[in-house]
């Protein structure tokens, strides 16, 4: 018996990377699930239903139950299609994971306003959709007496956390992401609807270019940068004993962590009206009194 055993999860962008790890352990802990990927480049072009259906065959060869879905994530119809797929093929969904993204990197001064979109659109409205079409048939069941334990799984990223240089459209996009999970998590708890983000460290398409010395495989020994360290968080947190929603996770390897968030810094309080003139010696202040923040990547 798995911790997910007889659970229907969806992942997206689950024929390479992260998403793939992530569909052979919900498997290999018993769930049946929706192998999503379009298999674009890593900037988004061109289609492969290849990755997918080589996941699904992996699983299926191990006596697991997965099928394949090429829908374009961040398309509303598309999305819908996907999550009725896992209803009509399993007989539910419980289990929503939102893994699918691109990179288009560039310096602010050279991005595109296509490279813009395009990064923002697969992220944030590809992570949009599928929710909202997975939460309509969670909150049915719930207005009509079902029991819920759903859970929705976001992805963000130590860029979108903490922002990453030459990466504007993609930190932003993270960044909404982490934000959208915690309004979504107070907003979704009344229909039995959990939700919680990861912001990972692994090896991918989008780090192994980028960060290749940090992500290089060793020739012995743990492999911190296996996207397989991070699967085991992300099951248990698209599973039934899943007991906390709003929350962020830090996963690298062996390390796990909840990030802290936003906080409120330091106030003074003048009792009345600002004047421009007085503003930089009171910041001054309130930047001493402040604990520091996490410096963007790559500055």
């Amino acid at each position: 018996m798995g911790i997910c055993d007889g659970r229907v999860v969806v992942i997206t962008g689950a024929g390479r990377g992260l998403g793939r790890a992530h569909a052979l352990a919900y498997a290999a802990h018993g769930a049946a699930v929706v192998v999503n990927d379009v298999g674009a480049s890593l900037s988004g072009e061109g289609r492969d239903d290849s990755p997918a259906e080589d996941v699904v065959a992996e699983i299926t060869s191990l006596g697991g139950r997965a099928v394949v879905n090429g829908d374009d994530v961040s398309d509303w119809d598309g999305a819908g299609r996907m999550i009725a797929q896992a209803i009509d093929t399993f007989g539910g969904l419980d289990t929503l994971v939102c893994n699918a993204g691109i990179v288009r990197d560039r310096m602010i001064v050279n991005m595109s306003v296509d490279e813009w979109d395009g990064v923002i659109r697969v992220h944030l409205r590809g992570m949009f959709c599928p929710v909202r079409q997975a939460v309509d048939h969670w909150r049915a069941m719930s207005k009509a007496g079902t029991p819920v334990a759903a859970r929705i799984v976001t992805t963000s990223s130590g860029a979108g956390l903490f922002g990453s240089v030459s990466q504007a459209n993609y930190s932003a996009a993270k960044a909404g992401i982490a934000a959208f999970t915690v309004v979504a998590a107070a907003e979704l708890s009344r229909y039995g609807i959990a939700v919680n983000g990861i912001a990972p460290s692994a090896r991918s398409r989008m780090t192994e270019e980028a960060f290749a010395e940090m992500m290089r495989a060793p020739q012995s020994g743990f492999d911190a940068m296996d996207p397989a360290n991070v699967s085991p968080l992300v099951v248990w947190l698209g599973s039934a004993p899943c007991h906390v929603t709003g929350q962020m996770f830090e996963i690298s390897g062996d390390q796990l962590s909840i990030a802290e968030g936003w906080q409120h810094g330091a106030v003074f309080d003048k009792g009345t009206r600002f004047e421009p003139d007085e503003i930089g010696a009171i910041v001054s202040d309130l930047e001493r009194e402040s604990r520091q923040a996490t410096p963007v990547y790559g500055a």
